[in-house]
């Protein structure tokens, strides 16, 4: 609920089991989402570190985190790491890179990673010519890649075609 509107809100926070830490640990990452069912949520935003999903897909998550994509949104998810982290004009330049492709480009504070979100509708082509032509003019060493484009074995997921027909 909130102070304008007293229906019950479905907009919340998941949080996506990363991996677990040298200690032992779970590490989370922590995302927008809306409840649609009793353990079932669509992703309002793209992960920046858990691989797998994308803003506009359909998950079934566990208590612990582990999550089954249900439905697959639109979107492509890229995630890109700098080192050093990326500085404020390497953000600008990508967000502006992403622009006549409808994408969303993402970072915390400190840009230690960007997260791309962009309609799979963009093309591969268009998508990677960005990417690549952002990646060669970092200031940075720039590592990125899909992350709800391949399974686990390296194999295409190819939902994309399921979208296209």
């Amino acid at each position: 609920m909130n102070i304008d509107n007293p229906a019950p809100s479905h907009h919340c926070h998941v949080a996506l089991r990363v991996g677990v830490a040298s200690s032992g640990k779970p590490v989370f990452e922590t995302l927008p989402a809306r409840a649609v069912g009793s353990g079932s949520y669509q992703l309002t935003g793209s992960p920046g570190l858990v691989e797998g999903c994308a803003a506009g897909d359909l998950l079934e998550i566990d208590a612990d985190g582990l999550f089954q994509v249900v439905r697959r949104g639109p979107n492509l998810c890229i995630q890109a790491f700098g080192r050093p982290p990326f500085d404020a004009e390497s953000l600008e330049s990508l967000t502006s890179g992403f622009v006549p492709l409808g994408g969303l480009v993402e970072a915390p504070a400190d840009r230690r990673f960007i997260v791309v979100t962009v309609p799979a509708a963009a093309g591969f082509p268009a998508v990677e010519a960005v990417m690549e032509r952002w990646a060669a003019s970092a200031s940075v060493l720039v590592e990125w890649g899909f992350s709800n484009v391949f399974g686990a074995d390296g194999e295409p997921l190819n939902w994309w075609h399921e979208s296209e027909a």
